[in-house]
């Protein structure tokens, strides 16, 4: 039985400047464990874009304003503040953000909001220590830099970590001076709106931070504005090509962290039982619904039955269940829409000749309307296949063969995607050497998925371009400014 809530949601609104503004149209947003209404948000307009920009303008340009006298001690104990604040409402965040994406709660208890803590302490840290240097130029000459805010730059969040990588951006954004617009996505607006309340209880000054829900129209608007400085996106790679066609005619900056297709490659001479272990996380944590879940699983033949026969035994006794149920690891799709697009993959896999070894069907949890999957995991896959080459973002396993080191980097390398990766294996040569010839922007060794504030995030090629994370974020929220004093 899906488990009842104790946390009341509030309509959402929008926040500008500092207040909570309503508007005249609104959208559901839906329990996907349920396929009930949750309950209604705005969606933000063309003009409401227009007024969140200009309050986060006024409060970047107002030299007399709060947030421009805050000195970068001030705004790092700001930033502390507000994880504290996360820290104390773990609990309502983590049922908000399972109630509204779906995910159990066991990840948004203990996965995703104590890393929104942990990165939101992380830059608070990073407020004191963003610096120029001096430069020795020329004997008549005091030359040096200054890293100064970008800017207002806007934030446009994707469903499947909410909360988590809104954090992403948000913290160096703080740290560095900047204000902020952003969107979190329509499917998962509950925990972002809640933030914005924290926000404010923190002391945020009115107009830094600026929430504006809605679709993919009110993405345009910010995109689009010449009022924003910069833009910061996670989500498909698809949208981020659009989202770089949009910010031309502005020039305005751009990151991006888009899709993925990661390899996870299994040697002979792996730990086997800890490489499946390794394989059910990194496709099954999230549903799948991760950018870098590694959904193209390389083993090497020699072990591929005795491998496949331990995956399989570990799937099928991960079955989905009540999201708000704490023993729950597999949760429901976000959506209705994401769901029936998992679905037609699948059937593209079969069709393509892929043997679907287990699951590959919708699962009713209580007799509802929600929407989960079974874990689904093919066989004799080849590369080139859809299910081998598209991001699927659902809890789909496409299992490969391989001989050698040179034939499975070429397989793992060859598609559009790179952003993470894998090796399992004893050889701490092999380890290194297969790691420095894979195009991906994280590898991990004998484990998968594992993430750290200090360390940073991003891909290569159509998985986009850019840093998350660590101090390399820092410079996408500034700008180096070079000054020259003339001493003669």
């Amino acid at each position: 039985m899906i488990a009842a809530t104790k946390t009341k949601i509030e309509p959402g609104r929008l926040l500008i400047d500092g207040q909570w503004v309503e508007g005249s149209k609104k959208f559901d947003t839906i329990n996907p464990a349920t396929g009930e209404v949750l309950t209604q948000v705005v969606e933000a307009s063309a003009s409401d874009v227009d007024h969140a920009v200009a309050a986060a303008r006024r409060a970047f340009e107002d030299r007399s304003g709060a947030w421009r006298k805050m000195s970068a001690s001030e705004r790092g104990r700001l930033i502390w503040k507000l994880a504290d604040l996360v820290e104390k409402n773990l609990e309502e965040l983590a049922e908000l953000e399972t109630l509204d994406n779906g995910k159990p709660i066991f990840e948004s208890r203990y996965v995703d909001m104590p890393m929104v803590i942990d990165v939101l302490r992380y830059y608070a840290g990073w407020a004191t220590k963003i610096h120029g240097e001096t430069v020795n130029t020329f004997e008549t000459a005091f030359t040096y830099t200054l890293r100064e805010p970008v800017g207002v730059v806007g934030l446009i969040i994707p469903w499947n970590f909410p909360l988590l990588l809104a954090s992403w951006k948000l913290g160096p954004a703080l740290a560095c001076g900047c204000t902020i617009v952003m969107k979190p996505a329509e499917q998962t607006p509950l925990t972002t709106l809640r933030f914005g309340e924290l926000a404010m209880e923190a002391g945020v000054p009115a107009g830094v931070l600026n929430i504006v829900t809605g679709g993919p129209e009110t993405g345009k608007a910010i995109v689009g504005h010449p009022g924003i400085d910069k833009i910061a996106f996670t989500g498909s790679t698809a949208v981020g090509k659009e989202i770089m066609r949009g910010a031309a005619d502005t020039l305005k900056r751009v990151t991006l962290e888009l899709g993925g297709k990661s390899p996870n490659i299994v040697f002979a001479d792996s730990d086997i039982d800890n490489a499946v272990k390794g394989a059910i996380n990194g496709i099954f944590y999230g549903k799948g619904e991760v950018c870098n879940a590694g959904s193209r699983l390389f083993v090497e033949s020699k072990v591929q039955d005795e491998f496949v026969e331990k995956l399989v035994a570990r799937a099928k006794k991960l079955q989905p269940a009540d999201p708000l149920d704490p023993k729950t690891r597999l949760g429901a799709i976000v959506s209705q829409e994401q769901m029936q697009t998992v679905l037609g993959y699948i059937e593209a896999g079969k069709k393509e000749g892929a043997k679907l070894i287990t699951g590959g069907n919708r699962v009713s949890v209580d007799g509802g309307k929600g929407f989960f999957l079974e874990p689904t995991i093919f066989g004799g896959v080849g590369n080139e296949m859809k299910i081998a080459q598209e991001e699927i973002f659902g809890p789909v396993l496409a299992t490969l063969t391989f001989d050698d080191i040179d034939q499975v980097v070429d397989l793992a390398n060859r598609n559009q995607y790179g952003l993470a990766a894998a090796v399992w294996t004893r050889d701490v040569k092999k380890a290194h050497t297969v790691s420095r010839q894979l195009r991906a922007g994280t590898v991990w060794i004998n484990t998968y998925g594992l993430m750290d504030a200090a360390l940073p995030f991003g891909g290569y090629k159509s998985s986009g371009f850019g840093r998350e994370l660590g101090m390399h974020a820092i410079e996408h929220y500034t700008e180096l400014k070079t000054v020259w004093l003339n001493l003669a």
